[in-house]
């Protein structure tokens, strides 16, 4: 068999990277290299078009083991298992208990409950926890802060009360003072003596976590994946400076840490987000030099305790790229969210239902969300092999790339004095803003595309078809919180990328006539074509009615045909070339009694303007302002 392998290899010789960015260059007809095939992440980092070997060599990340200290390949050994959770919104623990059970059988084995009670008692946990197996699935409580602690105490009766066996309960109770801070710009009540009353509180069960970091709401903010990361590290960090000065070991702390990270669509880089998050937070938890409190097999020099590195991690999918209009693709985007997060050794993951940005999900699209993760449980074998990236030397560069940006971010915070501080400040909420802003302008123009949003809209999602209801929800649920300052700290606004679009397209919705574009296609078959199926794309972005034509032998037919169709915008779509010819002839004949736009962006547009023509739509042009301009002047 050696033998075979070595021939087989021997006819294949290898290839330098010499030689093959000689073939690179042959193909790009002297282009720059670095402009037509580098990436330049918004992250803060390029990405080479290929990674081979040798570009492993300086990479330490290649020696890492799974299970083993600093956990970039998963703090697990012998699978990639994750816990398939769903939120309880509870309104009454009778209800959300009858709900809980009737998903034992349906593939979860971790409940989130979101609790709007502020007050509890035996009874309230008893009815809601009533023939659940807490030893069989993970439970997890989310309730304001100032409750927490009184909810640690009475889960902790509760346990004892049933004689569970501790170490095999699971969960956390979502206390994030941090979080309270960016949603709501206040302070609730004094950190450190809640964080350490709540961790003394929950000893009795040694696997569950209290503190939280809610990086999720960094996502849903806006922030790139370097930022998400770089705060939640220093998110993190505050817990662990904080409460070692309040006398508390550092590996108990460490212990209660829980980081719930939002996953976005960007596929690899996710991926290694992950990744890196475990190999940081492991060096930040090992600097401090936890003591080991128990016989274990797991410590490093000097009795260090390396269980307190392990980075327990929660991913959610993201509500910032998800959409109001074919909300159906959401179920493309949380998909390969989902597998992101689960190849990149997540502990738990929660799959948002397709619908959960205007409405209250129903039993359908929770089925969806939940069948989503048991797909890739199930048929998919995600759960089997541990951090099947490792070695890839795309994933190995970018996990590398990310640490690095993020842990620049880290120590710029911490050199300011850290999370909170920051905070105080407002460093964070407008380094959130900006970056916001940024990612809303390359939505606009098509840098970051939102398929069925900003671009491939669906041209028969028509209001008044099947719209009306979803449109009436949406605008009765609260989708975005203006920033404001509250108690001296400021807020951040949540919002999503394809807001500003679906607030066109609501408004074009909305109004009494829907507008009609029509295709003016004449001249060279290809060129109109191609300028017609993007001009259709772009116009149907505003919800408008999009009238598309095989061709035209004359202007003058062109031109009858439109007025015919009644339309209120009439595109020339041919070639560059031809425009000379053709658009002052199509634009007098018009004569005004539609608006005229010519697609592209040719040679004689300058004299084109000249003779009254305006409007152009090209790969250039700002497509949000651009729409919002023509429905200022069709919907007024």
């Amino acid at each position: 068999m050696a033998d075979s392998k070595e021939k087989l290899f021997s006819n294949f010789p290898p290839t330098s990277t010499e030689e093959w960015m000689k073939v690179v260059e042959k193909d790009l007809k002297g282009a720059d290299f670095e402009r037509k095939l580098v990436w330049k992440t918004q992250e803060g980092f390029n990405v080479q078009p290929f990674y081979r070997k040798e570009d492993l060599e300086s990479l330490k990340t290649t020696d890492a083991v799974p299970g083993v200290f600093p956990y970039l390949r998963g703090t697990k050994k012998k699978d990639n298992s994750w816990y398939v959770q769903q939120k309880i919104e509870v309104d009454t623990p009778q209800v959300a208990n009858g709900k809980a059970l009737g998903l034992l059988d349906r593939g979860i084995d971790s409940f989130s409950f979101i609790i709007a009670e502020t007050t509890f008692d035996g009874d309230y946990i008893k009815t809601l926890l009533n023939n659940i197996p807490a030893d069989k699935v993970e439970l997890n409580f989310t309730m304001e802060q100032t409750s927490a602690v009184e909810f640690a105490k009475l889960l902790v009766e509760y346990f004892e009360s049933k004689k569970y066996d501790v170490l095999k309960l699971k969960g956390s109770i979502g206390f994030d003072y941090f979080n309270t801070m960016l949603l709501k710009g206040v302070e609730d009540g004094p950190m450190i003596q809640l964080s350490k009353k709540l961790i003394e509180t929950i000893q009795p069960l040694p696997f569950y976590r209290v503190l939280n970091v809610n990086a999720i709401t960094l996502t849903n903010a806006g922030s790139y994946i370097t930022q998400e990361l770089g705060y939640a590290l220093a998110w993190g960090n505050e817990y662990l400076r904080t409460l070692t000065k309040a006398d508390l070991p550092v590996a108990v702390i460490a212990k209660k840490i829980k980081f719930n990270f939002g996953v976005g669509s960007n596929y690899f880089l996710e991926i290694a987000k992950f990744r890196a998050a475990r190999m940081l937070w492991a060096n930040i938890v090992s600097a401090y030099k936890p003591e080991c409190l128990r016989d274990c097999e797991n410590k490093g020099p000097d009795n260090e305790c390396r269980c307190a590195a392990k980075m327990n991690m929660h991913a959610e999918t993201t509500k910032y790229n998800k959409t109001l209009f074919d909300p159906y693709v959401n179920l493309l985007r949380s998909q390969t969210e989902a597998m992101s997060a689960a190849l990149g050794g997540v502990d738990s993951l929660t799959i948002l239902p397709f619908d959960s940005v205007y409405e209250s999900s129903d039993e359908f699209s929770e089925r969806i969300a939940r069948n989503q993760q048991l797909l890739l449980k199930e048929e998919s074998h995600f759960d089997k092999v541990v951090d099947p990236a490792g070695g890839s030397y795309y994933i190995e560069n970018l996990t590398v790339s990310i640490a690095k940006v993020a842990w620049d971010l880290f120590l710029e915070i911490e050199n300011a004095g850290g999370f909170y501080k920051s905070l105080r400040e407002g460093t964070i909420q407008k380094a959130l803003k900006a970056s916001n802003e940024k990612r809303q302008k390359a939505v606009a123009t098509r840098r970051e595309v939102l398929v069925g949003t900003n671009q491939f809209p669906n041209f028969n999602e028509v209001v008044s078809e099947k719209m009306p209801d979803i449109i009436e929800r949406y605008k009765n649920k609260e989708e975005l919180e203006e920033t404001e300052t509250s108690n001296g700290v400021d807020k951040i606004a949540l919002d999503r990328a394809s807001r500003q679009f679906e607030e066109l397209r609501l408004e074009t919705e909305s109004s009494t006539k829907r507008p009609v574009v029509f295709m003016l296609t004449i001249g060279d078959l290809a060129m109109r074509q191609a300028r017609a199926q993007f001009s259709s794309n772009f116009f149907a972005c505003a919800g408008y009615k999009v009238i598309d034509n095989l061709g035209f032998e004359t202007v003058e037919q062109g031109i009858e045909a439109a007025l015919k169709a009644k339309a209120d915008i009439v595109v020339l779509c041919s070639s560059d070339n031809e425009y000379a010819t053709y658009a002052v002839p199509t634009y007098k004949t018009l004569d005004n009694r539609a608006l005229f736009v010519v697609a592209g962006a040719p040679a004689c547009m300058e004299e084109l303007k000249e003779e009254g023509i305006e409007h152009f739509v090209h790969v250039r042009v700002n497509v949000l302002e651009t729409l919002q301009a023509f429905n200022q002047i069709l919907l007024k």
